[in-house]
């Protein structure tokens, strides 16, 4: 059983990453599959795909990276949410990634969304994660 399902998906994709792999699975959830879908609308990954087991299936993402210098397109994750400290802001306050290069994920009322969406729809919530 994993207490914070999120950083554990976090984790895996930057160890995946770390570790050179093409694709990573991931168990799924509503959750997951949502940051998952706002990482390839960003471009952070290359593709993804919902697989079903009959339980509670698994999430598999082809990760990617530079061509010529193999670096990964994500360099850092980082959970800013805990279960122990959450942390939730207000659109005002959303803290800019990287200068605006970055995106945060953002929990909101109308769903999981990136900081930009939630300022434009003038909507705070839960601050997830930053990926850069």
């Amino acid at each position: 059983m994993v207490t914070d399902p999120i950083a554990d998906f976090l984790t895996r994709v930057r160890n995946a990453q770390m570790a050179g792999h093409r694709v990573v699975e991931i168990p799924a959830s509503n959750l997951k599959k949502r940051i998952t879908e706002i990482l390839y609308e960003q471009g952070y990954i290359l593709k993804y795909k919902f697989e079903d087991d009959n339980k509670q299936g698994f999430i598999k993402i082809a990760l990617k990276y530079d061509p010529s210098t193999k670096q990964p397109a994500i360099r850092s994750l980082e959970r800013i949410s805990r279960p122990g400290l959450r942390q939730y802001s207000k659109p005002a306050d959303f803290k800019r990634v990287i200068n605006g290069l970055g995106i945060a994920i953002i929990s909101t009322s109308k769903g999981v969304m990136t900081d930009k969406q939630a300022k434009a729809q003038n909507v705070g919530g839960e601050v997830l994660c930053s990926i850069s």
